[in-house]
């Protein structure tokens, strides 16, 4: 996914479970409770089926989204987490 400076993907249901990974730039994920979260290259979050969510960027940003109905947040190791 490519969104230029100033692109938004409007509000919206994930209709199965996503993976949003930025790949380069910055830019915001809102959920239902409406508050932005800055996120950037590197970083990656995880929408269950049925959230609300947004995306939107002020300078761009590319990011791979993976959809699956078997994709589960449990399965994903966090970023810059070592295992205990």
């Amino acid at each position: 996914m490519h969104l230029q400076a100033n692109g938004i993907i409007g509000y919206q249901e994930a209709v199965v479970s996503q993976l949003l990974l930025i790949v380069d730039g910055e830019g915001f994920v809102c959920g239902a409770d409406k508050e932005k979260l800055k996120v950037k290259a590197g970083q990656a979050v995880f929408l269950e089926k049925g959230e609300f969510h947004e995306t939107s960027t002020e300078n761009g940003l590319i990011a791979i989204v993976m959809e699956s109905e078997n994709l589960e947040n449990g399965i994903l190791m966090p970023i810059g987490e070592e295992e205990a």
